[in-house]
């Protein structure tokens, strides 16, 4: 009897301690997890653990890219796809930090975490906008005259136009984190926008100039053009969309600081696949394509110059005995029109039979023009072209 007491009290203490431990802790979570990273297994507020999951496959499919480049890297030998890979693995780098921040917009954010928010949003995008930038620029030189700027003017100009906002993000933290000693994440929602502003700038001048990419006379540069148009477009409809939610939706909607971080998290993830799906994996896949042997012509390439067209004689190096022949042909064939115009001078011109000239003729074929007036003797030979013997 005392041994059920026992263990019925042990099962009570047990249930709950159980008990009060999930009453302190969300549904979906350890016991040891930190409150700051709660949103991270919270199955009460699913979008956390969604946003997480679209970007850790997106890191993923990232990383495979930058992994297939590095592999390819030393059987890629054409000048105009080997010249962009370094654009390429920064434009990678850039699309795989985006999908890091995203992470930093999941967790509860505390002074580390708004500051690097505030820093890397901007330098991130900037960094993949300027990519972009100088890939249009590189296309439309590839459509137009053939030949593209080289690798290191590239990537130079994507890291010049990507410092222009890491300048503009660290003089925000240090004029009001270090100078004022405000809070890092004591900022107005406006005050975010505004510092994007270079962002937008690099983004509608990409687009500007991709449209560019569609005019030229090497059109099988075109489709990079067509992937350069749909990424930055569809990135104008996610800046617009969550900037406008941002900003006045949540407000409207009384849900400013509970949506406020899920729209930048979303935000994030949809740009990082808009890059992925639109501009790196085509891009990939045109860097690894083998090309087209530079020896093998295309006859179905208009824009090909002709051949040259010469004689057969001016290439072909002919036996000396067909010259020979030839030669011998073209004289009785030449003696065989002067003779054969009268015939005993009664009747009219007869007209000669055509010859080829590039065909031996036999000497016997003169006689038969003059008229047959000659007993003449064929070889068998002769008989064989349809010849007849002519009497005296």
């Amino acid at each position: 009897m005392r041994t059920h007491l026992v263990l019925s009290f042990l099962l009570f203490f047990v249930i709950g301690y159980g008990s009060s431990e999930n009453a302190s802790t969300s549904r979906g979570c350890g016991l040891d997890l930190l409150p700051q990273y709660v949103s991270l297994c919270d199955l009460d507020a699913i979008w956390g653990i969604v946003v997480e999951a679209v970007a850790g496959a997106g890191a993923l499919i990232t990383l495979l890219l930058i992994l297939i480049l590095l592999v390819r890297l030393p059987f890629i030998k054409d000048k105009e796809k080997k010249g962009p890979l370094g654009l390429n693995f920064l434009f990678l780098l850039g699309t795989l930090g985006l999908f890091g921040l995203t992470f930093a917009f999941i967790i509860r954010e505390d002074e580390t975490i708004c500051s690097a928010r505030r820093f890397l949003w901007g330098v991130l995008f900037a960094l993949c906008f300027s990519c972009l930038l100088s890939q249009a620029w590189r296309v439309r030189r590839l459509v137009r005259h053939g030949k593209s700027p080289s690798g290191w003017h590239l990537a130079g100009m994507a890291i010049c136009l990507m410092l222009v906002q890491v300048i503009i993000a660290t003089e925000w933290l240090v004029l009001n984190v270090v100078r004022d000693k405000k809070l890092a994440c004591s900022y107005e929602p406006m005050d975010f926008a505004l510092a994007l502003i270079y962002d937008m700038v690099l983004l509608v001048v990409t687009l500007g100039l991709s449209l560019f990419t569609l005019c030229g006379k090497f059109k099988k540069w075109k489709k990079n053009g067509i992937c350069l148009i749909l990424t930055t477009f569809l990135s104008i409809l996610i800046w617009v969309a969550w900037m406008t939610m941002y900003l006045f939706g949540n407000a409207e909607l009384r849900k400013g600081d509970v949506w406020s971080d899920p729209t930048l998290a979303i935000a994030l993830v949809s740009s990082g696949w808009v890059f992925v799906i639109f501009h790196a994996i085509p891009e990939v896949h045109c860097s690894i394509l083998p090309s087209q042997q530079e020896n093998t012509p295309n006859y179905f390439d208009t824009s090909q110059p002709r051949m040259r067209e010469t004689a057969f004689e001016e290439d072909v190096q002919l036996p000396r005995s067909y010259m020979e022949n030839k030669a011998f042909s073209m004289d009785e064939h030449n003696a065989a029109l002067r003779t054969a115009g009268f015939r005993n001078g009664s009747l009219a011109n007869r007209p000669s039979a055509p010859f080829r000239s590039n065909v031996y003729q036999p000497t016997e074929m003169a006689v038969v023009l003059n008229g047959g007036t000659e007993m003449v003797t064929y070889p068998s030979s002769m008989k064989s072209f349809g010849v007849v013997e002519c009497q005296q």
